[in-house]
């Protein structure tokens, strides 16, 4: 009796945040600007999961109890430089943190860049974005989330493309396919940790600008995705988050942000860390850096 009791509590464990769904962001081949190719997607498990090469985009559903839920539901874009994405780091983790605070947490695994797979491919991640999040306004209700209370998260490149849906959700990027691209793509709130958001050579991070926009970008591309010059008054509320000391991301892009929301009257916070260097996740192991959660669960309570 013993050993069963024990084998139902360790299977609860295991299953208390597992995914309520994954969903494909599109109808089978209806995926805008692909193009058939050799390419296949590459999953690598070493430290992290890390995925490359993405070839169906889709949606990672993380709910909190019906009993527990604030309605509120976050968007989450793992980071990786347009080349990987840091799955589980900056993706699965972070949503079932959020299921802790009873906010359903919605990992989106989005294309990468891509020459052999894709036309137009800096618009790519954006078009992914814009229908993952009216996918998920769409299914509001079987989700007991509020349609108005949907925001996007990002961390790293997967925070410049949540700051590019942030400024960019009026742009039309793909035409219409169903009902669904009806609703708007306009996040209610944004939370960005040590994002990319400026092309500006003296504070862009190249890796990302390169896998997004190519060595030789468009005329106009540069500015197009440098974020900070994209804000308006329409912009949502934001949570900034960076270390001083990040090398790779350099602190300036949230600074740049955050000057370009308040000169707009747009309600925002900015989290600066003396250290904690890039990439550092919900940061557990850093007596600091592990109060960065507890910030923002108080900021997005504020947004109730």
């Amino acid at each position: 009796m013993k050993k069963i009791t024990l084998f139902i509590v360790l299977a609860m464990s295991v299953n208390a945040f597992s995914q309520d769904a994954i969903i494909p962001l599109w109808p089978k081949d209806k995926i805008p600007n692909a193009v058939a190719s050799d390419e296949k997607e590459v999953h690598e498990r070493k430290d992290i999961l890390r995925i490359s090469k993405v070839q169906e985009p889709t949606i990672e559903v993380y709910l909190p109890s019906k009993k527990n839920a604030t309605g509120q539901a976050m968007l989450i874009f793992p980071g990786g430089g347009y080349h990987i994405l840091a799955y589980d780091w900056e993706g699965t983790d972070v949503a079932k943190f959020l299921n802790s605070k009873g906010i359903a947490g919605i990992v989106v695994k989005y294309r990468l860049p891509s020459s052999v797979s894709q036309t137009k491919q800096e618009d790519v991640p954006l078009i992914d974005a814009q229908r993952a999040l009216r996918l998920v306004r769409s299914k509001a209700e079987t989700f007991h989330i509020d349609p108005n209370k949907i925001g996007a998260m990002g961390f790293s490149a997967g925070g410049h493309l949540a700051s590019t849906l942030g400024t960019h959700f009026e742009e039309k990027v793909y035409a219409p396919i169903d009902a669904i691209d009806a609703l708007s793509t306009r996040p209610d709130f944004l939370a960005l940790c040590y994002p990319v958001i400026t092309f500006d050579q003296s504070s862009t991070h190249k890796g990302s600008q390169f896998n997004l926009l190519t060595k030789n970008p468009k005329p106009g591309a540069l500015e197009r995705f440098s974020n900070e010059k994209q804000v308006t008054a329409n912009t949502p509320p934001t949570f900034l988050l960076h270390a001083t000391d990040d090398k790779a991301v350099p602190v300036e892009n949230s600074l740049a942000f955050y000057k370009a929301l308040v000169e707009n009257d747009v309600p925002a916070t900015l989290h600066i860390y003396p250290t904690g260097g890039h990439g550092f996740s919900l940061g557990l192991k850093d007596p600091y850096l592990r109060t960065w959660t507890d910030n923002l669960c108080e900021w997005l309570r504020s947004l109730e």
